[in-house]
């Protein structure tokens, strides 16, 4: 028999043992009566490896993301604010692009128009075409699905005939105004379009605060002084300017009448089916009033011109940058507020007339300059004082709610 004294020879791999209160052993009763225990039989303890707990992979994770997130969270949040001044940036520079195709196409419009005009004097006929470039160019985006469609419904037609005439009252006017005095002052009477606006609209119900009011004065004074001062005078061509005001007032009026309930159609494609339907409206007439007019004054335009593209050109620029033009402020309109649209639209008419006069040197004289200054910032007045009173019907507006 092998004794063996634990207190004397323990096994050094005993030591790694874990101990484990609750549990009694012979080993517990021999330390208690401080005897030495014997064993009969040879003792091999095995070593007994430590436990080591590990944690499992999510967890750590989590502690590190965690850890790394308080660590480092001024930079995401700069960094967040750094790409929305970025956004920010390159979106007033699309909004720039906008406003800047919208004034140069305006003004090539204005240019070639008058041009055509100016050796085939028959707006029917050059006011139907722009409507057909327009047509033909919405019609294209469609079908190669470069634009998406609108879905039109017998409803929709039936509430865009009357937006679509006065459009096409508008247009046909504005034409033939361009045909009998100078861009420049067509462009300084249809500045009095607020008046028209106002009055039309009151009749209607609408109440306009006293700085509404006061803001078209100056409009009817600088277009009457204008009026009076110009050189290029004529009644044809005041007559179809105030007409186109009327026209567009009316088209405006009635599209927020009708057109409430299509607010999924977007404003391109809203401009693109009134072009449709307003060349559906013009051309029959444009045939009855002037069609027989069309193959004589053709050939006295070649022959003014002296080549047939040069006159080819001038129509087809009218017609393309005419559409293209609205195109481009129906885009900015969706990107920014309606009194930043008006002014500028205000700033537009500006460039315009200046260009105007610049291209056809037309002679300006300085009462006639005054007046033009005067109705232009009449129109400037007019946009703050309504964009106030839009706020101010809004705020009554949530009031209620």
């Amino acid at each position: 028999m092998i004794s063996l004294n634990l207190s004397a020879s323990l096994n050094p791999g005993l030591t790694r043992t874990r101990h484990n209160p609750t549990r009694f052993s012979p080993l517990h009763a021999a330390a208690a009566a401080d005897k030495p225990f014997s064993c009969q039989y040879p003792l091999s303890l095995p070593q007994i490896p430590t436990l080591q707990i590990r944690e499992k992979p999510f967890l750590s994770i989590l502690k590190r993301s965690r850890s790394v997130a308080a660590a480092t969270g001024g930079e995401f949040e700069s960094s967040e604010e750094a790409a929305a001044k970025e956004n920010k940036k390159a979106k007033n520079l699309q909004l720039g692009i906008v406003f800047g195709l919208w004034y140069f196409q305006n003004i090539v419009f204005n240019i070639f128009n008058k041009k055509a005009l100016n050796v085939f004097p028959y707006p029917w006929l050059l006011a139907s075409f722009q409507l057909f470039a327009g047509s033909v160019w919405m019609l294209v985006l469609w079908s190669f699905k470069l634009y998406p469609c609108p879905k039109i419904s017998k409803p929709f037609i039936v509430a865009l005939l009357g937006p679509a005439l006065f459009h096409t009252v508008g247009h046909i006017s504005a034409c033939v105004s361009f045909s009998k005095v100078a861009v420049s002052f067509t462009h300084v009477i249809k500045s009095a379009e607020p008046v028209f606006s106002v009055i039309f609209s009151s009749f209607l119900g609408d109440t306009y605060p006293l700085a509404v009011w006061l803001s078209i004065l100056p409009i009817v004074m600088g277009c009457s002084l204008a009026a009076v001062t110009e050189v290029s005078f004529n009644l044809g061509g005041l007559s179809g300017a105030m007409i186109s005001n009327v026209g567009f007032v009316l088209r405006n009026i009635y599209s927020k009448r009708s057109l409430q309930s299509f607010k999924e159609i977007d404003g391109l494609n809203l401009y693109g089916c009134i072009s449709i339907l307003s060349l559906v409206y013009l051309f029959p007439v444009a045939v009855f009033v002037e069609g027989s007019q069309w193959v004589q004054g053709y050939h006295k335009a070649i022959a003014s011109v002296g080549k047939p593209w040069t006159f080819y050109s001038w129509v087809l620029l009218s017609g393309v940058f005419y559409h293209l033009y609205n195109q481009s402020s129906y885009q900015a309109l969706d990107e920014i507020s309606p009194l930043t649209f008006s002014v500028g639209n205000t700033m537009k008419r500006v460039v315009v007339i200046v260009s105007t006069v610049l291209v056809f040197r037309n002679p300006v004289r300085p009462l006639n300059a005054l007046g033009s200054a005067i109705a232009i910032f009449g129109t400037f007045l007019y946009s703050q004082a309504t964009a106030k009173k839009k706020k101010i019907e809004a705020g009554d507006d949530d009031k209620k709610n």
